[in-house]
């Protein structure tokens, strides 16, 4: 098992308190399943979004206040889950598991996880495989992510991040 190095900031100070930055995203478009998007709350650094039938969002993007990259998962299966708490996850890819701290995003019944990271491997190992199980604080299945399609969206976001920072 690896662990992934991730950064355990506050999710109140860096993802303007929960939901409501996502009033602010700016969809680009479609791309292999995913919403291209840019999020002025993260330096309009850009993101790929997936809404699930049960209404559970994955969002995967940069940090460009941050210099990093972040992985949100909006379930209800997080549980009692609390603003701004670090939890203990597991991402299972293809049987190859990452153990990462995560923090809590509560927003009136919405609960959410997101995971900072500055390891550009986590991403291309994302990219590579087919699915993504996500195990919670307590060990339970948070949701398992077919990753269809996740490849080329994240060379999009790549090239959305290029061309908001003048490098494309």
């Amino acid at each position: 098992m690896r662990t992934l190095t991730a950064l355990g900031l506050a999710a109140a100070m860096t993802f303007g308190g929960g939901l409501a930055s996502a009033q602010e995203l700016i969809d680009k478009g479609m791309v292999h399943g995913w919403n291209l998007m840019v999020d002025p709350q993260f330096g309009d650094g850009c993101l790929i979004q997936t809404v699930y039938q049960d209404l559970s969002v994955v969002r995967m993007g940069y940090d460009m206040i941050g210099g990093r990259g972040y992985l949100t998962i909006f379930n209800q299966a997080w549980g009692d889950i609390e603003n701004g708490k670090e939890y203990p996850v597991t991402f299972d890819m293809d049987g190859e598991k990452f153990d990462a701290l995560a923090t809590g995003i509560k927003d009136g019944k919405v609960s959410a996880a997101i995971l900072f990271f500055e390891d550009r491997n986590f991403v291309n190992a994302i990219a590579k495989r087919k699915v993504m199980t996500v195990y919670g604080q307590n060990g339970q299945e948070v949701m398992a992510i077919d990753l269809k399609g996740t490849a080329k969206a994240l060379d999009y976001a790549r090239q959305c991040q290029n061309e908001m920072t003048g490098g494309g």
